[in-house]
């Protein structure tokens, strides 16, 4: 298995509170966000990497539309990171230090809420009150980040990765219960370390919950926590030993906002059990400047 900052954090690790949030048609946004990640990784005997210890810099920045389909209320996502990180550890046997710099894979989500959430105008929102809200999603994660196969750290994957999921949000006065499920599929990577080798990942499945409190409106926090399994990976087809992730992350998010138009969210997790794969303690900081373009 080789690092990447596109798993480092790994994607399975993610941590969203109300993703499922309902936004009235023509809501858009853009997100400035930077994550700071320290730790390592725990790799497989046949990994060519062993002891990795990283600190990554990971500025994220992402487009939000939000629109009415067939009814419901949906919205799409687009996300483009740069990763900075330097990393420690023994490749192959011998200790060294990299760094690295550069367009890490990029990110895609369309969401549509199912149940609960209609599509609405401004003015229709303002008069709504979320009660059960039934969301589905998917992500897809393309390969656009800068990979080299003679290099055993990348800033991308060279693969594509995809993550179809159903979220369940409950709210109860002040309190909200978020619930998702999802897997995460993989396409191989056909030029793995020095092009010589094919290799593929099997599906991750992944639970998270998220259990928010609003302070006032668009003034939250929340307790975050999930659940991921899978991903054992292969090389030409021969399953490498002990690589199937067996782990879980705790954290807590803040949302603070500035006035109408901006806000402020704060995040911090680490991993409560990491059996194989990324184990970082994460810091996020998101500032988000939202407006509404409505339909003459």
């Amino acid at each position: 298995m080789s690092a990447y900052f596109a798993s480092t954090p790994c994607r399975a690790q993610g941590l969203a509170p109300r993703a499922y949030v309902i936004t009235p048609t023509g809501s858009n946004a853009i997100v400035l966000a930077y994550t700071f990640s320290d730790g390592g990784a725990v790799f497989d005997s046949t990994s060519p990497i062993a002891d990795l210890a990283a600190q990554i810099n990971l500025p994220v920045l992402s487009y939000y539309h939000g629109f009415g389909l067939f009814g419901h209320a949906a919205n799409i996502t687009a996300s483009l990171p740069y990763g900075v990180g330097n990393f420690s550890g023994k490749a192959v046997g011998t200790q060294q230090s990299i760094y690295r710099s550069g367009l890490t894979d990029s990110s895609y989500r369309f969401s549509m809420n199912l149940l609960g959430g209609p599509a609405m105008r401004i003015d229709q929102f303002r008069s709504w009150r979320q009660k059960t809200v039934v969301g589905a999603s998917l992500i897809v994660v393309a390969p656009t980040g800068q990979y080299d196969p003679a290099r055993l750290v990348n800033q991308g994957a060279n693969r594509w990765a995809f993550k179809p999921e159903i979220g369940l949000s409950q709210r109860w006065s002040r309190w909200i219960l978020d619930a998702y499920g999802a897997v995460w599929f993989f396409t191989a990577n056909r030029h793995y370390f020095n092009g010589d080798l094919v290799q593929t990942q099997l599906p991750i499945g992944t639970m998270e919950m998220h259990l928010s409190h609003d302070v006032k409106p668009r003034l939250w926090f929340s307790v975050d926590a999930n659940f991921w399994y899978g991903g054992a990976t292969r090389l030409n087809g021969a399953e490498t030993t002990n690589t199937i992730q067996t782990s879980s992350r705790v954290g807590a998010t803040a949302s603070i906002p500035l006035n109408m138009r901006q806000s402020l969210k704060f995040s911090y997790n680490a991993g409560a059990y990491i059996r194989f794969g990324g184990n970082y303690q994460n810091v996020s900081a998101a500032w988000q400047y939202s407006w509404i373009r409505e339909r003459k």
